[in-house]
Formats: structure tokens, C-alpha cells, sequence
């Protein structure tokens, strides 16, 4: 089967981690949003980045440690791009409070998509004379996987008429039943503030890239070797966003949740209440290492997508709208709308399900030109039929392995 074929695969199950990871805080009881978020952070940014790269990598701590150390440069600007990222990831995180999941992710992930995917190719054009231009001249699939990323907009902007639509429908009650700090104005704010910094993640990638590369070099698989960079990447985002919570939680005298499992009640003012400190500590744990590995995923997945690497973003945010959507319609969000609602919204998840046929297609033309594989499209389609099969098959054995031990 076609490398290509995985890296779409891995993409997807990137997008299902994204579009899932907000789910665990929901059964977060009573505590402030910038406690369960910091929470989670620590496990989404530090502790299981680390983990999965210590765990993976050749030679474990002293390579890590000794390609990092090769490579100031590289980790500089991953670092900041990281920083400028997280801005992204903190109000990405505002924009589900005010938004919901479906129309939130759809806003600030469309404009993500189109920035995360062009503007490293725009930026090597201006510098090299060698990018966006010179590959839309000289090089068919190039084409391909723009149009692909033309798809993936299309089904952005349908998901989020759908959403639309679905805000203009619910009654004022409805809407606060299923997102209860539901505000449109500020929502759609924060979502292209998120949108336009969470595109930063693109960059911080590609310019730790070298890091991935001295990786191998020290002996890590190809598979892996996206995930020391991540460690750089990600500790920029933390750093945002732990400043950003800490100075929350001492404006809204909130710090000392961290530390006591009585609390005062926030639906409650003047009253105490007494928090199960544990559980909310574990599903805040389960968020964040669920939306870490996203990006383990996305790693994983650009390895396998041969020169146009670039395309990954667009594979990345598209299965991320799918998932997330899908979510939405799981946790009632589009309860009470029209049939045509949510027949848009099902033509906006095909639409997107497509647009990442068509990316791979257009990295199979590319490897084809190389002499790697043939392009013939029934192959193609035969091949992501398979691919998704083995894959359902691995997580049943999965899971039965798991009941078989717990029995």
C-alpha cells in the first residue's frame, strides 16, 4: 500500500484525537476554566510529549538532549513560534467556551487551514524565488493538493453556515443548555485571533525540521523522528499559556483550587463546596494527553507524505472539522435545528472527508513522478479501504487484548 495512504490514515486519527480532546473537561466539576485548562496543559505540553519522545527515540535522553544541543537555532524558532502559537491554542480554547465545538472549530480552523497550509510555501517564494509560484508552474500535483486545500475550505465555509444557521434556529435557552457561556460576537472575535496565531504551529514545524533531521541521524525510526521536535514546539506553547492562567488565577483569586478539594461555589456566591480533587485531575489529564497526540499523529503522518510534506496541515485541520463536528452532533449541540441544518453540515463533513482524497491523491501524482507508485485512482480508493480496515482491525484486537488481561 502506498506510504501516502498511511500518512492520510494517521491524519485522520490526528483529527479524531483534536476533535475529541474537549470532551474529558466536560466532566470537570466546579473548577475554573484557567485551573482545568493549565491542568491539562501540563500533561498536553510537557509530560506526554516528553514521554512518547523518551519512549521512541534512539538512545532515549542523551539523543534528545545532544540534538537539541546541535541545533540552537532550530530550537530557537521553534520555541517562538511556539510561543506565538499557543496564543492560538489559548483562545482556541476561549472560542469552544463562546462558540461550541462545531461552529468554533469551523471559524477559527478554516482561517488556520489556509495560513498553516500556504504561507511557509509564500514565505520560501519571497525568499528563495523558488516556492508557491515556481511549483504552480513546473509541478501538476502541486496543483492537485491546492485544489484539495480548496476543498478543504469549501467544507470550512459549509460547516460554518451550518453553524450559523443552527445559532439563528436554537431559542436563547437552547443555546445556553448546550453551550452555556454561548456569546456570538466575542466568539467569532476569539476564533480569528485563534485562527491566525494557531497557523504559527505550521512554522514552528518546519523550522524545527532540523531537529527531526539530526534525529534520525542519531538512529531514530523514520516514524518517529517528528517527535523530539514537538518537545521544543510545544514547551513555547506552555509557556503562553501558563503566564496567561497564572495571571487568571491570581486576578480571579482562583490559584488555591490546585491546591484543596473545597472550594468556593462559583453557581453559589458566599458557599463552599467540597470537589472530587482526583477525578477532576484525571479527566483534565485525559484532555490534554488526548489532544497531545494530535500532533503524535500528525508527526507520524508527515513522515509518510514524501516531498509536499507541507500538505499535512491541510489533511491535519481537515480531520480535525470532521471529528469535531461529529462531536458536536454526539453531545446535542444541533439538537432542535432544521433538517436542512443539518443537511448542510453533513454535505460539509463529505466535503471535507473529500478534500483529504483529493491531497493524497495529488502526493501520489508527486510520488508517481518519482518512480515510487502509479496514480491510478481506483488503486487509491482501493488502498484507503484497505488501510482503514487494517487499521479498525488493529484497535479490536486492541481491545480485546485489553478485556482478555483485565478478565
Amino acid at each position: 500500500m502506498p506510504q501516502v495512504v498511511y500518512g492520510v490514515i494517521f491524519h485522520w486519527l490526528g483529527g479524531l484525537a483534536s476533535g475529541s480532546f474537549y470532551v474529558p473537561y466536560k466532566a470537570v466539576r466546579k473548577w475554573s476554566w484557567e485551573v482545568y485548562w493549565l491542568a491539562g496543559g501540563f500533561f498536553s505540553w510537557i509530560i506526554a510529549p516528553w514521554i512518547m519522545a523518551l519512549l521512541l527515540s534512539k538512545g532515549v535522553v542523551p539523543s534528545i538532549m545532544t540534538v537539541l544541543r546541535e541545533n540552537p537555532q532550530a530550537v530557537g524558532w521553534a520555541y517562538l513560534f511556539g510561543v506565538l502559537w499557543g496564543i492560538g491554542g489559548l483562545t482556541f480554547g476561549l472560542t469552544m467556551r463562546y462558540l461550541g465545538m462545531s461552529l468554533g472549530m469551523a471559524v477559527a480552523l478554516g482561517l488556520c487551514t489556509v495560513l498553516g497550509t500556504l504561507m511557509p510555501d509564500i514565505f520560501k517564494q519571497i525568499a528563495y524565488d523558488n516556492g508557491i509560484i515556481d511549483n504552480i508552474r513546473t509541478q501538476p500535483p502541486y496543483c492537485v493538493i491546492l485544489l484539495g486545500l480548496g476543498v478543504c475550505l469549501l467544507g470550512v465555509i459549509l460547516a460554518g453556515v451550518a453553524g450559523m444557521s443552527k445559532e439563528r434556529e436554537l431559542p436563547e435557552d437552547a443555546k445556553k443548555d448546550a453551550i452555556k457561556e454561548f456569546n456570538f460576537v466575542k466568539g467569532i472575535f476569539i476564533a480569528l485571533i485563534s485562527g491566525l496565531f494557531s497557523a504559527c504551529m505550521a512554522f514552528g514545524l518546519q523550522a524545527a525540521e532540523p531537529i527531526a533531521v539530526a534525529s534520525k541521524a542519531y538512529g531514530t525510526g523514520d516514524l518517529w523522528v517528528g517527535l523530539p521536535k514537538l518537545c521544543v514546539v510545544l514547551l513555547g506553547g506552555f509557556t503562553t499559556n501558563f503566564i496567561w492562567c497564572l495571571l487568571l488565577m491570581l486576578k480571579n483569586g482562583t490559584l488555591y483550587q490546585f491546591f484543596t478539594s473545597t472550594i468556593d461555589d462559583p453557581d453559589k456566591k458566599g458557599e463552599k463546596v467540597k470537589v472530587n480533587y482526583s477525578w477532576n485531575l484525571f479527566f483534565s489529564a485525559l484532555a490534554g494527553t488526548t489532544w497531545y497526540f494530535q500532533f503524535f499523529f500528525y508527526s507520524m503522518g508527515e513522515t509518510r507524505m514524501g516531498e509536499y510534506q507541507f500538505s499535512s496541515w491541510t489533511l491535519h485541520m481537515a480531520s480535525i472539522i470532521i471529528f469535531s463536528s461529529i462531536w458536536g452532533l454526539c453531545l446535542h449541540e444541533w439538537k432542535g435545528t432544521s433538517r436542512f441544518t443539518r443537511f448542510i453540515l453533513g454535505v460539509a463533513i463529505f466535503t471535507l472527508i473529500y478534500s483529504t482524497i483529493v491531497v493524497g491523491y495529488g502526493n501520489l501524482m508527486k510520488q508517481s513522478n518519482a518512480g515510487e507508485v502509479t496514480p491510478d485512482p481506483a488503486a487509491a480508493v482501493e488502498a484507503v479501504q484497505e488501510g482503514i480496515g487494517d487499521a479498525v482491525d488493529k484497535v479490536g484486537d486492541f481491545i480485546e487484548d485489553a478485556v482478555e488481561s483485565f478478565d
